[in-house]
């Protein structure tokens, strides 16, 4: 499936720990490097990551709708993970108390919800992706804590 839609614009990073995501664990430095990030993504890669996510996601344009609707693209978070040496991230979600919330007119079943949360997910893992593999090229200097023991 391929959908056809015009790139949205990419999200502005804002400075989170993202230790605070249920879904991450960053140990290690705390230089994000967000800032760096957010320009390689006006620089070109968040269009060719969407592009390449929006040629294979299972979401038609009444499902992206719902989702530009709800303001997700922009509740993106991307982030440096010195530690793994890699670029991390947080998908912005639909409750699972939406039905309850009236999250939005549109949203009609479990499965329209799973399956918006899964591109969700799927996008901002093609963003690492496109990134790491053709825009980042720097690489974490590993320092060794003062405290470790002494093995002579």
């Amino acid at each position: 499936m391929s959908l056809d839609v015009a790139v949205p614009d990419p999200p502005e990073l804002e400075e989170t720990d993202p230790n605070e995501y249920e879904d991450a664990d960053v140990v290690g430095d705390t230089d994000y490097k967000r800032e760096e990030i957010e320009a390689l993504l006006r620089e070109g890669a968040w269009a060719e990551a969407f592009g390449a996510w929006a040629e294979t996601t299972d979401i038609d344009e009444r499902e992206f709708g719902i989702v530009t609707d709800l303001g997700m693209l922009r509740r993106f978070d991307f982030f440096w993970d010195s530690f793994a040496e890699r670029v991390g991230y947080h998908a912005p979600g639909i409750p699972e108390d939406w039905k309850e919330r009236e999250y939005h007119p549109d949203l009609d079943s479990w499965g329209t919800v799973s399956g918006i949360n899964a591109a969700m997910t799927e996008l901002g893992q093609t963003v690492c992706d496109v990134l790491l593999d053709e825009y980042i090229e720097w690489e974490t200097e590993y320092e060794a804590p003062d405290d470790l023991p002494d093995f002579d």
